[in-house]
């Protein structure tokens, strides 16, 4: 029967929900699958593009006459790369998050995979029919452009599902396949017997070689694994080559982020109770195939990752998969290595940190089933994954977890639906719980499983508020009080590890010019700039401007400069004048920009090459090390001080996260914390290690205030390049919402975001807070369309369902 194809067109000013149909060639019917990607011709000039086919229909389901159907080019896959879940889950995406149905597409392949990028076939066996040979001419890789004759294509096809040909994505020439020289012996062994006895007897290398090749039992070998082996140099094999004893060929190599990392295996360890009653509940439900969500609320140092281990085990032994997800890369290396170490080659990484190469092989290795575990940041919730068992999400309250640009997904959201499109429980780790999440799991729409005591019977450690209006007179440092410097010299002294967390980056705040009043502010965006030691520039940390150090006030030319705030290289100035021999190691957005610089900063540590790590937040969650003694937090009161109605919230949680990595083995901890705010509920409360009772008063407050989780939210943010016509758009949609929404929905604003212009463009927000509204929904996904209009002239519309923060 003659098919159509249902397909999504990637283009950028003409997105939209609904797929276009094309008439597919008589040469491919019966070959296009939904899942693929494909080129068709688009618009009036028919200019070929990109698109996923999301569905196959027959002639009676066309809705146009068939001669006004463009007909599909050709497929730029042999089989699909998105499956059936995969393209439902793009829907759902699509609906929820306000997004393009392509954004939702694109979002679950690795960036090689994705629209810039060009393909090739490669030749891997010479047993394919006489015209396959001559379309390669003697080559072993092609271009797939170069392959139009649809009859060669079907044959190419058959030759994929033999392991004959492969086909190879490359971005930009850096993410293909790594190719390495590997050897087959061409001679058998009693040639080799007659090969030695003509060769020189000064010809000790051609010996040697022949000795290692009659040693060879494997067909091929990596020549860098024979070298090693014989002791021989590349130029010993090209020799061996040039003879006929050998035939040197390409073959792929896997890129391995880890291969140098060494993994010891680990064995499962005896559990408490608690730990105990959360392991059987979990795999209880993965038995029995239910779509359930646990809280697993545990104190840091409770032995929530040995739960999680035993539960990916418990997957395995029923011959399924596991998905486990933490909040940042920062938090991954130590998170692989305790996985690695029990689950070994099981394992596939997906995260930001790693190259395209690398993502693309671990997402391959997933994709075709040699890796049954995945971790990995935010976007690794999309991971190909089939049969799943169980989803981890490790600190499940973190923000990252959040998308910031479309589709603007939360990772426990679609964890929630994954879990019910396999049938597997989803389970949310923390210590310090999101308020929506802990609400639900009073509400019996989670499974609430505690586990309240540390794993080795010690006490938490006790929390110091240092009140830094009164310790600064006497303070040996700006930014240290002589409290926190004291307890500092006790615990070196002793050998041990001290964990400093500032939250912020760079070496000053803002510069300020004591004779005008004059402060050095972005040309591009209305925020200071940051000054930064170690490149000797002004930085802004929105848009990435940078420029030199002034001498001089720009306004006035008074050389009374001076700079204001801290951030972490002042910190690690001070900390080098005030103890002389102490290791510093720093560790935030600068200092890791590098691969592989967040595994290199902690294994230093782990090793004790240094005595103090300090940083910004990302080292305030997930860290384990049995000798760090002391956490100071040198000011409590960041997070405070933002115009955000989670900022009590997000101040607790990142303070009794950190004082979580004081003494987690035997040796006991301590907690220093500096505020300018000791009264605060959100310092105290983390100083008590009391999370219910936080949880008790910032429920208070968000109920008598308006906020979620007693209240839906969706911000609308207009953006443009001036400001008359991005705050004319944001009143246009106010005044369409008045007639949408009814009277129990609240609106705040429009007004202008906190930072006006970022990267010289203007932006303005919208807050809407509802518990229904039956017209919202439409009304939003209309704006949607017809904000493609507004984009020719410069305008930009953000709808975000219940984001994060207004600011």
């Amino acid at each position: 029967m003659c098919q159509y194809a249902q397909v999504i067109v990637d283009v950028p000013t003409r997105q939209t929900n609904q797929p276009y149909t094309y008439k597919i060639p008589a040469a491919y019917q019966g070959e296009i699958k939904p899942g693929m990607r494909v080129i068709v011709p688009f618009g009036k000039g028919g200019r070929k593009i990109q698109g996923f086919v999301v569905g196959l229909i027959g002639p009676e389901e066309l809705i146009y006459e068939e001669h006004l159907l463009k007909t599909l080019i050709q497929p730029l896959d042999f089989t699909p790369v998105l499956n059936q879940e995969a393209l439902q889950l793009a829907d759902w995406l699509a609906e929820t998050t306000f997004a393009f149905k392509i954004s939702c597409l694109q979002v679950m392949l690795p960036n090689v995979m994705r629209a810039s990028y060009h393909k090739t076939i490669r030749l891997l066996d010479q047993d394919v029919p006489v015209e396959i040979k001559a379309l390669f001419q003697k080559q072993n890789e092609i271009p797939y452009d170069d392959v139009t004759d649809a009859k060669l294509l079907r044959q190419l096809v058959k030759l994929r599902q033999a392991n004959k040909v492969e086909i190879v994505y490359h971005v930009k020439d850096r993410a293909q396949k790594k190719m390495v020289t590997a050897i087959q012996k061409q001679v058998t062994n009693e040639e080799i017997v007659s090969l030695k006895t003509q060769i020189p007897k000064n010809a000790v290398k051609q010996a040697q070689l022949l000795d290692f090749l009659a040693s060879v039992s494997q067909t091929t070998i990596l020549q860098s694994e024979a070298q090693v082996q014989s002791g021989l140099t590349a130029a010993d094999f090209k020799t061996g080559a040039k003879k006929g004893w050998l035939k040197q060929i390409k073959v792929e190599k896997y890129r391995d982020p880890y291969a140098d990392t060494e993994f010891k295996t680990t064995i499962p360890k005896s559990l408490t109770p608690s730990q105990t009653t959360a392991v059987q509940s979990v795999t209880q439900a993965m038995l029995q195939q239910q779509a359930e969500t646990y809280l697993l609320q545990g104190v840091t140092g409770s032995g929530k990752t040995e739960v999680y281990l035993q539960i990916i085990a418990e997957a395995l032994a029923q011959k399924k998969t596991a998905l486990m997800l933490v909040p940042e890369i920062s938090l991954t290396p130590q998170m692989v290595q305790r996985v690695r170490s029990r689950f070994g080659q099981q394992v596939a990484v997906l995260h930001s940190g790693l190259s395209d190469g690398e993502k693309y092989d671990e997402w391959r290795r997933v994709e075709e089933k040699q890796a049954q575990v995945v971790v990995g940041a935010r976007s690794a919730v999309f991971a190909p994954l089939e049969n799943l068992g169980v989803i981890i999400m490790d600190e499940e309250h973190e923000s990252s977890y959040k998308q910031d640009e479309m589709p603007r997904y939360h990772a426990r959201d679609v964890a929630i639906w994954r879990s019910q499109y396999h049938g597997c429980p989803v389970v949310l780790g923390s210590a310090t719980p999101a308020l929506e999440t802990r609400a639900r799991a009073q509400k019996d729409v989670y499974h609430w499983l505690q586990m309240p005591d540390r794993i080795n019977g010690q006490a938490m450690p006790p929390v110091k508020l240092v009140d830094m209006r009164e310790a600064l007179k006497e303070a040996p440092a700006p930014d240290i009080s002589q409290e926190l410097l004291t307890a500092i010299k006790q615990r070196l002294a002793k050998k041990e590890q001290v964990v400093l967390m500032l939250n912020r980056r760079g070496y000053s705040s803002f510069m300020l010019c004591r004779e005008c009043g004059f402060v050095l502010k972005c040309p591009n965006c209305d925020i200071s700039l940051t000054l930064h030691m170690d490149t000797h520039s002004m930085k802004c940390h929105y848009c990435g401007h940078e420029e030199a150090i002034p001498q001089t006030c720009p306004q006035c030319q008074s050389r009374k400069i001076k700079y204001y705030g801290t951030g972490t290289q002042k910190v690690q100035e001070e900390l080098a004048k005030l103890l002389l021999t102490a290791r510093v190691l720093r560790m935030d957005v600068d200092t890791t920009r590098r691969k592989g610089a967040h595994e290199k900063i902690l294994q230093q540590f782990g090793n004790h090459e240094a005595d103090i790590l300090l940083g910004t937040q990302m080292i305030a969650k997930g860290l384990d090390f049995p000798d760090v003694t002391l956490v100071g937090v040198l000011n409590a009161d960041t997070a405070l001080g933002l115009a955000n109605y989670r900022a009590s919230e997000t101040t607790f949680q990142l303070l009794t996260q950190v004082s979580g990595r004081a003494g987690r083995a035997d040796k006991k901890g301590e907690v220093i914390v500096q505020t300018y705010n000791p009264e605060h509920y959100a310092i105290q409360w983390a100083q008590a290690h009391d999370y219910e009772s936080f949880y008790r008063k910032e429920m208070q407050v968000r109920h008598l205030l308006g906020y979620p989780p007693y209240y839906f939210t969706i911000k609308i943010t207009v953006s443009g390049n001036d400001q008359l016509s991005a705050s004319k758009k944001i009143h246009e949609i106010y005044r369409e919402l008045q007639t949408v929404l009814s009277k129990d929905a609240l609106m705040l604003g429009p007004t202008p975001q906190q930072i006006m212009r970022i990267n010289n463009r203007y932006y303005f927000q919208l807050v809407i807070k509802y518990k229904f509204e039956k017209n919202l929904e439409q009304y939003l996904k209309n704006l949607l369309v017809k904000s493609q209009t507004d984009e020719k002239a410069g305008i930009k519309l953000v709808i975000d369902r219940n984001p994060l923060n207004f600011i």
